[in-house]
């Protein structure tokens, strides 16, 4: 098994660079295809969501991001610790595109959990329902 940084993952995803986004996309197969075992982890795909967000680089909106990260992040072969949560994390964001995708992940932890309570001066949480904000 190997791990997988972001620069994988962007070059896949943005396709800027037609030998690599190739060798990519060779790669996402045989992990499909479970010939190959990849891993990663959450600030990978913290850093992919940031970069691909950022309107510096890609600008993509919050539910472009998941269509294009989901089916990546449910290929067989890649193993995630709490993927199901990676996965929550980008439809929160597609339901509350002006939260961070941090605030997001932080809620599908929460979910995960059964917490509905959170400690933060963060006010974008006040957007998300059934997230309850508590400054200390």
């Amino acid at each position: 098994m190997r791990f997988v940084d972001s620069n994988i993952f962007l070059r896949y995803l943005a396709a800027g660079d037609p030998a690599k986004s190739r060798a990519c996309f060779d790669l996402f197969q045989r992990v499909q295809a479970g010939k190959e075992a990849v891993t990663t982890c959450e600030a990978v795909v913290t850093e992919v969501a940031y970069v691909l967000r950022s309107a510096a680089h890609y600008g993509l909106m919050p539910d472009e991001i998941g269509a294009r990260l989901r089916p990546i992040l449910s290929l067989r072969g890649l193993k995630l610790a709490q993927k199901g949560t990676y996965i929550r994390a980008l439809d929160l964001w597609a339901s509350y595109p002006a939260v961070d995708f941090e605030d997001v992940l932080s809620v599908a932890h929460m979910e995960r959990q059964g917490l509905d309570e959170i400690l933060s001066y963060d006010k974008d949480f006040d957007r998300i329902a059934g997230v309850r904000r508590f400054e200390p």
